[in-house]
């Protein structure tokens, strides 16, 4: 798949990482099972979402659970940012508390940037 696939655990430990994954952000499973998501979320995003992650893990909800996609800005191990869109898929244990979530990822940085090219093009011929 060459999507990224990864699970992290309610406290956000990585616990799986997919080779999709592995090509998205350069770090081996190795480097990355057993770390905190934090290894790919940029720091002037993290304290937004840990609140969001903590509230999931919380409530056993979460508004992107029913198929929405969710485009964000992500950190790859070389220090570059690129854009993913992904959807999430929780995981309950035999209480129904959260055990943990999974997401499948989308680098989709070539379409970003595309469309932000489009959008300053508009922009300007607006102005002229």
């Amino acid at each position: 798949m060459a999507d990224a696939v990864i699970y992290a655990d309610a406290q956000g430990i990585v616990r799986f990482w997919s080779p999709g994954a592995e090509r998205m952000f350069g770090f081996a499973p190795a480097e990355a099972v057993g770390q905190s998501l934090d290894i790919i979320i940029p720091q002037n995003l993290r304290q937004r979402h840990w609140d969001g992650f903590n509230e999931t893990v919380r409530t056993g909800r979460s508004r992107y659970q029913s198929g929405s996609v969710l485009a964000v800005p992500a950190s790859r191990k070389d220090g570059s940012r690129i854009s993913v869109e992904f959807t999430t898929v929780p995981f309950h244990d035999d209480a129904e508390r959260m055990a943990g979530i999974a997401v499948v990822m989308r680098d989709v940085t070539e379409r970003f940037e595309e469309m932000k090219a489009l959008r300053k093009a508009a922009a300007k011929t607006m102005q002229s």
